[in-house]
């Protein structure tokens, strides 16, 4: 527990426009890593715009590691096809995080991350304070792959007995 900054919590809302991998659509999940941790939403069966809407929740040992999406095409009797991968820093989500932020009104912007060539940014994301806590909504743009998106918001857990931020 004490090397654990804390829980990053990924809320996996939906794809959009993913590849067909199958005659007529595709059965797509999600896989996201950390480092050596990796978590998997369900199968949505037969669509190309999948909402998943789970909450996938890793350990957060090292901030400067790279979160890592795959998406996948479930298939019953060979390998599963691939679908695209993304991946995000949480470096701007952590320093919004450790700024003192109690007392600012719910819906107030923290700050913007923009799309560039480093990242897989679909469109900006903006660092969110809402209901007493920082979000960061993104859309990421799957590379490897002729189309796809997929939407996420992220939020923090602070765990007791953990180092913290």
């Amino acid at each position: 527990m004490e090397h654990l900054h804390g829980l990053l919590r990924i809320h996996v809302h939906r794809g959009v426009n993913l590849a067909k991998r199958d005659v007529l659509s595709s059965d797509p999940y999600v896989i996201v890593r950390m480092g050596k941790q990796k978590l998997k939403t369900r199968v949505v069966n037969k669509n190309v715009n999948p909402e998943w809407n789970e909450d996938l929740t890793l350990s957060v040992d090292d901030t400067n590691l790279p979160v890592k999406i795959f998406v996948y095409d479930r298939d019953t009797f060979s390998l599963d096809d691939k679908m695209g991968d993304a991946e995000f820093q949480i470096g701007p989500f952590v320093e919004a995080l450790r700024m003192e932020l109690n007392g600012l009104p719910s819906g107030t912007i923290i700050t913007r991350v923009q799309p560039n060539r480093e990242n897989c940014l679909a469109e900006e994301s903006c660092i969110i304070w809402t209901e007493g806590k920082v979000v960061q909504n993104l859309v990421l743009r799957l590379r490897n792959v002729e189309s796809g998106e997929v939407e996420l918001q992220l939020q923090w857990i602070d765990i007791p007995g953990s180092r913290g931020l």
